[in-house]
């Protein structure tokens, strides 16, 4: 056998390993679900909680959070770093899945049961310890759980294919508890000096047991899911003298990759327009659009379809055009669009609140835009698994959890620099705090829409200008396959 003929056969042997299997991803992907929930709580219900209901000042809640976020900025890369170098039985990832169970949940049990009659400074710090505790536990889970990706597959479809179950799940999964508050608890706790439940404190304890056994759930199916695949995974770098000069160094070496900071800065700006989006998702159905708290549900089921929608496109795009122009033609047609509706009312185009067509038109419009904004996010993110192998050839080194780490702090942006960015434009808006609906002046709706809109478009267009200098395509990515199975081959002898 001609050594030509070796090399291609090494090649196919890394890039046609066995695909994993429906079960496999299946479980891989229910895993999202432990991020969605806290994500979505994050994301939709903690500013209104301890703004609205609790009496913390919004800018001290939005505080709290960005501070929270300093530590991410030094335990995400090490705690990468860490499981790309883990050894154990279990491999690289899972006791780490494992051992953060318990710490995620009971800590976002705590965050929706404050305690009572607290001064602001004392409700602040409560706010900042359990912050720091959540993200410090959900990322001994997260970065090593979503850093599985790359090793469970390296076919440049596949990985879409992967990740799409990833993001069907997580949006889903912290969907279906978002429903549940809407049809379910607030309704339960709607009465006569409430006439919300959106507004009673007893229905964010219900939300805390109930979302916080659905993080438990999900991680440990997700960890015992994929348990039996640690033999096929890809083994740790080889022991070697670590000191925490050399620990930085190489994570510095392996995030130098140019690909990676064209990703990193898009994601960036993508995740504070995500956490600025979802920080005032619910005070522009309650306010700005006047919906019921039924018709709040129903737009949050629209949810499922649209995570249907990315789920189902995602791969068609990767296999038809590529991931690269597919994000770009997918992100400019769903980050122009969203912000539609609202323009439309602020030029008074829209019909008034209380109608059919209002409802109905948001709730479309809303469906096709999440679902496209869905299908960007798994193509970036399938796009940021290909970086592995070509940081491999660079460095030596496969660093999934370095590089998944960098992307788990990214998305954390959008509960420190989004909410701030949220609590600033409910400020410019003279956003009455505690106010029921019918009690803000219009001035401050009309403010709120005002000034939201362009901060998005904003921050969206620069993500798009950073997505469009990735480099990476799908003949970069095998390219890089072939030239790892050549090493293989030449550091084998055969």
């Amino acid at each position: 056998m001609t050594s030509a003929a070796t090399s291609s056969d090494t090649a196919r042997s890394i890039s046609d390993i066995a695909p994993p299997s429906v079960w496999t991803k299946l479980a891989y992907g229910v895993g999202a679900i432990a991020y969605g929930v806290k994500d979505n709580g994050f994301n939709f219900f903690l500013l209104l909680f301890y703004s609205q209901i609790v009496g913390l000042d919004a800018r001290l809640v939005g505080l709290a959070i960005l501070c929270a976020l300093v530590v991410d900025a030094i335990s995400d890369p090490i705690v990468g770093y860490w499981s790309d170098n883990f050894r154990s039985r279990w491999g690289r990832r899972h006791p780490f899945m494992y051992a953060s169970a318990i710490p995620v949940a009971l800590s976002f049990y705590l965050l929706w049961n404050p305690p009572v009659g607290w001064s602001q400074q004392s409700l602040f710090f409560y706010l900042l310890g359990l912050s720091i505790v959540i993200r410090t536990a959900i990322t001994l889970y997260e970065t090593p759980s979503a850093a599985l990706a790359p090793d469970l597959t390296s076919d440049y479809e596949q990985r879409s294919s992967l990740i799409g179950y990833r993001f069907y799940f997580g949006w889903t999964g912290g969907n279906l508890m978002t429903v549940i508050m809407f049809f379910l608890i607030f309704p339960t706790f709607t009465t006569d000096l409430v006439p919300s439940g959106q507004f009673a404190r007893e229905s964010y304890a219900v939300y805390g047991i109930i979302a916080s056994v659905m993080i438990f759930a999900a991680i440990m199916i997700s960890a015992l899911g994929t348990h039996s695949r640690i033999k096929h995974l890809n083994p740790p770098p080889p022991k070697r003298t670590m000191t925490m000069g050399r620990v930085f160094k190489e994570i510095f070496e392996t995030l130098s990759e140019r690909a990676f900071a064209s990703l990193f800065i898009a994601n960036l700006f993508g995740a504070v327009a995500t956490g600025l989006a979802g920080g005032l998702t619910f005070y522009f159905l309650v306010y700005f659009w006047g919906f019921s708290s039924i018709q709040q549900g129903y737009i949050t089921l629209g949810t499922f379809l649209a995570a249907l929608i990315g789920f189902v496109l995602a791969p068609i795009i990767t296999r038809t055009i590529g991931k690269k122009r597919g994000a770009m033609i997918i992100g400019l047609v769903a980050f122009l669009g969203a912000p539609v509706p609202i323009v439309l009312r602020l030029l008074d185009i829209l019909s008034s609140n209380g109608t059919d067509f209002v409802f109905w038109f948001v709730f479309v419009t809303n469906v096709v835009d999440v679902g496209l904004i869905i299908c960007f996010q798994i193509l970036v993110s399938s796009m940021g698994a290909d970086l592995v192998e070509q940081s491999e050839l660079k460095t030596g080194r496969r660093s999934e959890g370095v590089f998944t780490s960098a992307m788990t702090f990214v998305r954390k942006c959008v509960q420190g620099f989004g909410l701030m960015a949220a609590s600033f434009v409910l400020a410019l808006a003279n956003f009455p705090k505690g106010a029921a609906v019918g009690e803000v002046p219009q001035e401050s709706i009309w403010s709120l829409g005002a000034y939201y809109v362009p901060a998005i478009l904003t921050l969206w267009i620069a993500m798009m200008v950073f997505v469009s200098t990735y480099s990476i395509s799908r003949e970069d990515h095998e390219e890089n396959l072939r030239k790892l199975a050549e090493k293989k081959v030449i550091s084998s002898g055969t």
